[in-house]
């Protein structure tokens, strides 16, 4: 592949000054907050696709996977130094990339997985975002940073004008998607609606009293980055054969899943223990072509442009290249 030789020539380039100086052994990777966003990782994982494409570059490797995930406890971790690959959605990736800027250097790797998310509601009155009244709450994994607070903020800017563009944040409550799923099932009235990622959202509108009155794509535009992978410059400079490895493991692992969905899903399964799901019920929603396993960022420039008008980012980058490492497959990303 053209990208994977791009990142194996420029990292090579990078590292050379510091060529006599040996590469981890090591890699300390969480596997993130778990889900179809993070099903890459557990490829990797479980195949040990890291591991095999280090020995195709003449290295041995091991990798600590570490069953954490969020925002903030992930970039903790990666700014420590006790982690050196991190994943996120494009809003925190961005949040970091423009707060490490003048020290670590925190940069794109690829993108790992596209899918939208689902404002899903019970009140019979909503019928869209804009019945909301002042008494609704929606459930989010995390008000005004998590992705479906942004997307929301996106809408308000673009239907009511600048000066609105949090008019939907104080209908806004912080709450984990099983819990957002069991009070919106359940009919408790405490949560009117739900922004439900995958696979969530598909058991919510089993329901035939709960609908869909947005996704995340409608206000996106089309089809759009859920999970990515970063790390700091320093890491990729000293560590440029790990880091290419790492890129190709995660190639693979993308191209697994896209070449035998069942056995993705099984995988997936393996990862949810206790959920009630089944594997046909997972292959099912992989099947969807919504979701999509693609190193290729999409549309994470108009999260970026919009962060930066509203002021959540400080720096504005010049186009999705200044938010990759070079080499990175952004050739067709945005």
């Amino acid at each position: 592949m053209k990208a994977i030789a791009a990142i194996l020539g420029a990292v090579l380039l990078a590292g050379s000054v510091g060529a006599a100086r040996a590469e981890v052994s090591e890699l300390n990777v969480p596997l993130g907050a778990g889900g179809f966003g993070f099903l890459p990782l557990h490829m990797m994982q479980k195949h040990k696709l890291v591991e095999k494409q280090a020995a195709a570059a003449g290295l041995k490797v091991t990798v600590n996977w570490a069953n954490i995930g969020g925002p903030s406890v992930m970039n903790d971790a990666l700014l420590s130094g006790s982690a050196h690959f991190i994943s996120a959605g494009p809003p925190a990736f961005l949040t970091l990339w423009d707060r490490t800027r003048t020290h670590m250097g925190v940069k794109g790797v690829a993108a790992m997985s596209s899918m939208p998310m689902y404002l899903n509601a019970r009140a019979p009155h909503l019928k869209s975002i804009d019945d909301l009244t002042p008494t609704d709450k929606i459930a989010v994994t995390s008000v005004k940073v998590s992705i479906p607070s942004i997307i929301m903020q996106m809408y308000a800017r673009q239907k009511y004008g600048p000066k609105e563009v949090f008019r939907f944040d104080p209908n806004t409550v912080s709450m984990t998607h099983p819990d957002a799923l069991i009070a919106l099932v359940s009919g408790n009235t405490s949560v009117a609606a739900h922004y439900a990622s995958i696979p969530f959202h598909q058991r919510e509108i089993k329901d035939p009293a709960i609908r869909t009155i947005m996704t995340s794509d409608d206000v996106m535009g089309g089809s759009t980055t859920f999970t990515m992978i970063s790390t700091t410059t320093k890491f990729r400079t000293e560590n440029p054969k790990v880091y290419a490895a790492f890129v190709e493991a995660l190639v693979e692992a993308q191209r697994m899943i896209n070449a035998d969905k069942r056995a993705a899903a099984q995988t997936l399964l393996e990862t949810m223990t206790g959920s009630g799901w089944s594997v046909e019920d997972l292959l099912a929603i992989l099947e969807d072509p919504k979701l999509k396993y693609t190193t290729v960022p999409e549309n994470v420039m108009k999260y970026a442009n919009f962060m930066h008008e509203i002021g959540s980012l400080k720096h504005k980058p010049a186009g999705i290249a200044d938010l990759f490492f070079d080499g990175a497959d952004v050739s067709s990303g945005h």
